[in-house]
């Protein structure tokens, strides 16, 4: 099927990009297109306008200092290449190493991802896990989004619609912090059947702090609270571990579909906590 029609501008900076935005409701932000244009193929997404900001460097930078600041239109793949960031992140690589192929990591962005919140990518668990925070810039200004408060439903984030997410802001994390991501990937798609990230702080066996999400499972990229709360504080043991997964599911409305129905999603969700769990462990 082919898209509807639309106009195209390629944006010759952020401001530029804003003031389309601003003038056009209608229109939507074009990046690396790997979620968006395939929408539009199938009627799902029909902007009057796309607003090409493909080609801007003020987006494609990346930083390491207490902060790890990530332009909003780095490619997958200059982050997984990155040393730094793949020494303090390992779960960026681990995720991104998963997604799609070569093709799309090389023109696929991390804001892209976000700002889409398509319910089975693989970067929205993980930037949850990560406790990060997203720049978005308008006509106003600017401001800074949690990342508790950015993922609202199928396709949809806190973003307005005049707004242009320009960089992706990670705490850098503890010193010996653990993480890892782990999917089941759909065999046709690739695409997240379910999909969970761990980031856990800790000291020796006991864990001081974690943060566990999932994708795949739900409309929406979100945090898996009941299994937290059973970390926090707790020390990591074969009992521990079983009992902590055991509540995966638990305060989380689990999709279904023709693929895997709620029951059989929600035991995947189960059963990768637990094995990321028992990564996090070793």
């Amino acid at each position: 099927m082919f898209a509807s029609s639309f106009a195209y501008h390629r944006a010759e900076s952020v401001a530029d990009a804003v003031s389309r935005l601003e003038a056009n409701p209608d229109a939507k932000i074009l990046s690396g297109g790997h979620s968006l244009i395939p929408a539009m193929k199938l009627r799902l997404a029909m902007p009057a306008e796309l607003v090409d900001i493909s080609k801007l460097d003020e987006l494609k930078s990346i930083s390491v200092g207490d902060d790890i600041r990530i332009g909003a239109g780095v490619t997958y793949q200059a982050i997984a290449d990155h040393p730094e960031v793949s020494q303090l992140l390992p779960i960026l690589p681990m995720a991104i190493n998963q997604i799609g192929d070569l093709q799309v990591r090389a023109r696929g962005t991390f804001g892209g991802a976000l700002a889409h919140s398509d319910p089975a990518a693989d970067l929205t668990a993980v930037f949850l896990a990560l406790n990060g925070r997203v720049k978005v810039v308008s006509g106003s200004g600017e401001r800074e989004i949690a990342a508790d408060e950015f993922f609202v439903d199928l396709w949809t984030t806190s973003m307005e619609v005049n707004e242009v997410l320009t960089e992706i802001i990670i705490p850098r994390p503890a010193d010996g912090a653990r993480m890892v991501y782990l999917k089941h990937a759909h065999p046709a798609s690739g695409y997240a059947v379910a999909g969970v990230a761990v980031v856990a702080s800790m000291t020796g066996a006991s864990v001081d702090d974690v943060r566990v999400a999932v994708t795949g499972a739900t409309s929406r990229a979100e945090r898996l609270q009941a299994v937290e709360d059973a970390l926090r504080g707790a020390e990591l043991s074969d009992a521990s571990l079983v009992s902590a997964s055991s509540l995966a599911a638990d305060g989380v409305e689990i999709n279904g579909d023709h693929y895997a129905d709620e029951e059989y999603r929600a035991q995947l969700v189960r059963v990768l906590v637990k094995r990321a769990l028992e990564h996090i462990a070793r």
